[in-house]
């Protein structure tokens, strides 16, 4: 049975490694093709598409078109996927491929329950010989150098995978890896072990992102500088502030980032909802809108509020006059004080 996957625009030869050229994390919920081309805007240089189940491309369940939904102003992309069966990732990676898809991305990071209990995610890192074999199915299907891996420390302390396990997906042809320095059993708890990350660079000769309690453009910087990582990926971050690209820019011009102001914020809600209307199907936008707004406003005065009322609107017009009230009462000088 031959399957109906949305289609790439051509892929660029090469990804963009560099201090200078900070990614979009795949945030799953969020990072979908509005986000994604508003975060490009403020100056992302490469985005991760949300985790794509392997499985769910191969039996073409719902939901998983939309995830890979793209346009040619959304590349460099990424697809990251998840999965721990070598046969379903590999043909997952060869669909892809069919379809115009150039990069991609094995998530052995993340630690939601569900995830777990099949086998992927971090749940991966227990498996080693397994995660390898994953892992050569995927560059078999891509080729060398054209696919990544998302790695934790290990499932918890007493159990590390690294640097060995790096250095295995190195000699197996990855192309890149990314570091949450934190176990899986920490999820986002204690705090981003960043030595971690300046440990292992000086082991790989492939780049190495890194992730984790960049929250800022400054945490972002930081990291660079104390770890010596190729590249960084912002994730919670971007979600509070996708402006934090622009800031990463200014930083490394050594400029002082502009200030978020009500008239700025304002401009980037207006310019994430149009995204969202041009393409989100049916009243999707409206439904996805009423929750990320209150995100990005989330340390002003009265967002507790404006979230209440928003989940009330059942109109673009109530959006609207929900958010005049609500910024119209933030001066500039407020917005300064608060945001972010």
């Amino acid at each position: 049975m031959s399957l109906s996957l949305p289609s790439c625009p051509a892929n660029p030869a090469a990804l963009p490694f560099g201090r200078e050229f900070p990614w979009l994390a795949p945030l799953a919920g969020y990072s979908d093709l509005p986000f994604r081309l508003l975060c490009r805007e403020y100056g992302a240089a490469v985005c991760v598409t949300e985790m794509v189940s392997a499985k769910g491309l191969a039996y073409q369940s719902p939901g998983t078109n939309e995830l890979l939904q793209t346009l040619p102003e959304d590349q460099p992309l990424v697809v990251q996927l998840f999965g721990a069966e070598p046969v379903f990732l590999g043909r997952a990676v060869t669909l892809l491929r069919e379809a115009g898809f150039g990069w991609f991305d094995l998530n052995m990071g993340c630690s939601v329950p569900k995830v777990l209990r099949q086998g992927a995610g971090a749940a991966m890192l227990d498996h080693v010989d397994n995660a390898l074999a994953v892992a050569r199915a995927m560059l078999a299907a891509a080729g060398p150098g054209r696919v990544g891996f998302k790695l934790r420390l290990g499932l918890d302390a007493a159990r590390p995978v690294l640097p060995d396990l790096a250095l295995r997906l190195e000699d197996a042809g990855a192309g890149w890896l990314t570091l949450h320095p934190r176990t899986a059993r920490q999820g986002f708890g204690g705090t981003a072990d960043w030595e971690a990350l300046a440990r292992l660079v000086p082991r790989l000769s492939i780049p190495l992102l890194a992730s984790g309690d960049l929250f800022s453009a400054a945490d972002g910087l930081a990291c660079l500088e104390r770890t010596g990582v190729a590249g960084l990926m912002y994730a919670r971050g971007a979600l509070h502030n996708p402006a934090v690209f622009a800031d990463h820019a200014a930083l490394c011009r050594g400029c002082v980032p502009k200030p978020q102001d009500a008239v700025g914020l304002k401009a980037m809600i207006l310019r994430h909802i149009a995204l969202a209307r041009r393409h989100c199907p049916g009243r999707a936008a409206l439904w996805k809108m009423r929750s990320v707004v209150p995100r990005y406003v989330r340390a002003l005065p009265g967002a507790r509020a404006l979230r209440q009322e928003l989940c009330r609107c059942e109109d673009w017009e109530a959006v609207a006059a929900a958010l005049d009230k609500f910024l119209d009462g933030c001066d500039s000088g407020t917005a300064q004080s608060h945001l972010f």
